[in-house]
């Protein structure tokens, strides 16, 4: 079993008209729990990766302060996950009581509880070689078994059992975003970065397109005061030999690329493209290729790092 989706208000909750009801419409909170090793960790990874603002090994006490905050603060914080570890005090006896006075306060909160079969939890560890938060002197099977006990609760709670025995990292990862992105938030984005050689690299660029081979429109003299965003000069370094396939074939490469990207977790790819001053040739061909790349359905823009520091 990969997950349970029991009955419950969807992760956007419902909308509610009175004024118990009004945090709801404005806010998304995530309540995220489950046995150590299963994969909180990666979940809380992934909800990141959609948007969500998270707090980690949050105590229940405070969870009506941190919902509370989130709405008053709007932006980002709309959307929270609060990741809860066994080891807040009080764990088993208070997260029920947290989750009804957020409901009573008019949030909808999901709570996701992360599992897996305590064979894989001893193997998880072993190959960490970290001892099991609650084992103390005794064996990793007798700290999965205390937890276990303290968590039924919560797994009883929960509106979302994900049970990631035979899930890698990236299966899980896919599976949160799944249920809590949506498509566009787990499309990989791409920003075509012009630069100019002689500021130096990019230092996150993932690709490197050099520019350089092109006639340089500085040399042009009514075209050296603009620049490569002008069409007078995207169409002079576009109509030289060679651009157009240089372009072309960059974003057949991108485009090839890109699903096997998103496959492995990478949301945010920055494409560089050098020229000598980032003036001219490289903003004409950045502009472009982000372009092409929105025409093979890609989230995809440019941006231009060295524009105007001439």
């Amino acid at each position: 079993m990969v997950s349970e989706m029991r009955t419950a208000p969807g992760p956007h909750g419902t909308h509610g008209g009175d004024v118990a009801g009004e945090p709801e419409r404005d806010t998304t909170l995530v309540v995220v729990t489950g046995v150590s090793g299963g994969g909180r960790s990666t979940v809380a990874r992934a909800l990141e990766n959609v948007g969500f603002y998270v707090v980690d090994n949050l105590p229940q006490a405070l969870m009506l302060d941190m919902a509370e905050l989130a709405l008053r603060a709007g932006g980002a914080a709309r959307r929270t996950a609060m990741v809860l570890d066994v080891r807040s005090r009080a764990f088993s006896t208070d997260l029920a009581e947290a989750i009804r006075a957020l409901k009573e306060r008019g949030f909808s909160p999901q709570v996701v509880f992360v599992d897996a079969d305590d064979e894989v939890l001893i193997r998880r560890f072993e190959s960490v070689r970290r001892s099991h938060p609650l084992q103390g002197d005794g064996r990793l099977a007798d700290g999965i078994a205390v937890e276990r006990g303290l968590l039924e609760e919560a797994r009883d709670l929960a509106d979302v059992i994900i049970d990631t025995s035979h899930l890698n990292v990236n299966q899980l990862r896919s599976r949160v975003e799944e249920l809590f992105g949506g498509e566009d938030a787990r499309r990989l984005r791409v920003t075509v970065l012009s630069f100019g050689f002689k500021y130096g690299l990019p230092p996150d660029a993932d690709y490197v397109m050099d520019a350089r081979f092109l006639p340089n429109p500085y040399w042009v003299p009514e075209l050296r005061e603009h620049t490569g965003r002008d069409r007078d000069v995207s169409r002079y370094v576009l109509d030289q030999p060679g651009a157009v396939g240089f372009v072309a074939t960059y974003a057949r490469l991108i485009g090839e690329t890109a699903p096997g990207f998103e496959r492995e977790g990478k949301r945010y790819l920055t494409v560089a493209v050098g020229c000598t001053g980032g003036k001219h040739r490289s903003v004409a061909i950045a502009e472009e290729l982000a372009e092409q790349l929105r025409e093979l359905r890609l989230s995809a823009h440019a941006h231009h790092r060295d524009l105007g520091r001439e």
